[in-house]
């Protein structure tokens, strides 16, 4: 690396594989731990936060001081490169970091890991998912330590087996004993079922994991439910359980087509919620004491599963069709794949993100919260988050909201809730008829005013600001 590429690399500020520092401290140690356990980096030492060379003193000695102080405070031990630049008569210490493959890597007991252009403390939650994934395992693939071959139910493996020859992803000799294909399978071992199996096709899978389960709710408010359901058995039994419950506390219309049967309109399209309700089931944290709740609204729906996306991932990444896949429970992912509970891995957050749009409804929203991973769908197209979206300023946001609720707004209405000129308001209400979000209703005078327009009206305008 020569001067003028250091220079660029400073110039960018610190990031997530770059860490600036005035002088060699436990931070910078603390940071050659993050760094380990997540991509990488170099850390710059003898550079402000801002990006300004202050230099720092190397002596011949400085360089295997700082080495020994890491390889010292790690475990297991790091020992870095350390490269020295003089820039403008300053000497700037680079330390170079790889990602360790075993992970995660700790700093005096405590663990680290990278998020955005700082150092953040892994909780034993996170320590333990890490572990599992550098050595390649996952946590439904340890065999149950109390409980028997006799908890799995031939007959659900059985069906499993029809169904994966049907779908042909899978094929499987049918007249072979059961337990011997699960045992092939990576479900059972050590002649004990794997809490894969269990959860897969236990006769009684809660008595095993008690938390194994998908809470039910449909509420008129926040405190008054008016339908519940407490969806225990196996994970592939909760799917269909749990799509009976949407189903029976979700509005639908019919629509006369022309074809031969009705077009069935649901307040939100089942193909979506179906695939957000497996996500949850599949990549749900099964060590976490909390159920799936899944919870119907009159203006949204959300599933809420323990355990946020995986160390490496981001909301962000999700919005990317080609964003990469990480499994939690390879198992349970597989068995689901064998029978087209899914589809190819990675790709079941865009056919909902297309599901949504092709309904006319907004994306859903994604979230890590309260220690999981929460996804919400809108019934109303017109949210503040999607207004904010379309480019719409805070007034026109305001009155879309306002007609919304009143049915209608005016033009001398938009003036006073707005507190702007007639001329300004007639060009702020003409740009939201232009994109097809409210209609304009008369021609012009006193009787002119302005209504949302109807989400199921096809705009092309707005289907194309969506995007």
């Amino acid at each position: 690396m020569d001067h003028n590429q250091l220079r660029e690399i400073i110039e960018k500020g610190e990031s997530e594989t770059v860490e600036f520092k005035e002088n060699f401290d436990k931070e910078t140690i603390e940071t050659v731990g993050a760094f380990t356990n997540t991509k990488g980096g170099m850390i710059l030492v003898g550079v402000s936060d801002k990006g300004k060379i202050i230099g720092v003193h190397i002596r011949k000695e400085t360089v295997n001081n700082w080495v020994n102080q890491i390889a010292q405070s790690t475990d297991p031990r790091i020992v870095p490169d350390i490269e020295v630049y003089t820039v403008n008569g300053k000497d700037v210490g680079i330390i170079w970091i790889k990602e360790f493959p075993l992970k995660p890597v700790s700093v005096k007991g405590r663990c680290f890991r990278r998020t955005g252009n700082s150092n953040r403390i892994m909780t034993p939650q996170e320590i333990a998912h890490m572990h599992l994934v550098s050595t390649d395992t996952s946590w439904d693939s340890f065999p149950t330590e109390t409980t028997s071959l006799e908890a799995i139910d031939i007959e659900k493996v059985k069906r499993y087996i029809k169904k994966a020859n049907t779908v042909g992803r899978r094929k499987i000799d049918e007249s072979a004993d059961p337990l011997q294909i699960l045992e092939k399978l990576n479900l059972v071992k050590d002649k004990r079922p794997t809490l894969a199996a269990i959860i897969l096709f236990g006769k009684a899978p809660q008595e095993t994991l008690i938390q194994a389960t998908v809470h039910c709710g449909r509420f008129k408010q926040e405190t008054i439910i008016i339908d519940d359901n407490m969806i225990r058995g196996t994970a592939i039994e909760q799917i269909e359980e749990a799509m009976d419950f949407i189903r029976k506390n979700t509005n639908v219309r019919f629509v006369i087509t022309g074809k031969p049967t009705r077009d069935e309109i649901w307040d939100y399209p089942l193909d979506a919620l179906r695939e957000a309700v497996v996500n949850a089931i599949c990549h749900r944290d099964y060590a976490d004491n909390s159920d799936i709740q899944l919870k119907i609204h009159d203006d949204r729906f959300t599933i809420w599963n323990p355990g946020g996306l995986l160390l490496g991932m981001t909301i962000e990444e999700l919005y990317n069709p080609n964003h990469s896949s990480k499994l939690r429970n390879k198992l349970i992912a597989q068995i689901f794949y064998d029978i087209e509970l899914i589809e190819r891995y990675g790709s079941g957050i865009q056919r909902i993100i297309d599901a949504c749009k092709n309904a006319g409804l907004p994306p859903p929203v994604f979230e890590e919260k309260f220690g999981g991973f929460l996804v919400i769908f809108n019934k109303d197209i017109y949210t503040e988050e999607y207004l904010k979206g379309l480019g719409l300023n805070e007034r026109q946001i305001k009155a879309v909201l306002y007609a919304k609720e009143k049915g209608r707004i005016t033009n001398k209405e938009y003036q006073e809730l707005t507190g702007i000129k007639e001329r300004l308001a007639t060009m702020e209400l003409n740009d939201l008829v232009s994109k097809g979000i409210v209609d304009k209703h008369g021609i012009t005078g006193r009787g002119t005013y302005y209504a949302v327009a109807k989400a199921q009206k096809p705009q092309e305008s707005r289907r194309k600001a969506a995007e």
